[in-house]
């Protein structure tokens, strides 16, 4: 069975678990989110994505 799940929700679910279990501040988690908005702007921005694919690409080809 596959769940087809979006990065930012999971994501979304992790930072709220590591606020929750792990004492990161939300001032922490703020911060970073910033600065994932201010990195989305650069030109670093398209290799970050092309990354993230690949990865979520294998990830997806792994058979159990």
């Amino acid at each position: 069975m596959v769940l087809p799940i979006s990065a930012a929700v999971l994501m979304l679910i992790i930072v709220v678990l590591l606020i929750r279990r792990s004492g990161l501040k939300l001032w922490h988690a703020l911060a970073c989110t910033l600065l994932g908005f201010y990195l989305a702007s650069t030109s670093i921005a398209d290799p970050i994505h092309t990354l993230t694919t690949n990865v979520a690409g294998m990830i997806s080809g792994i058979r159990i």
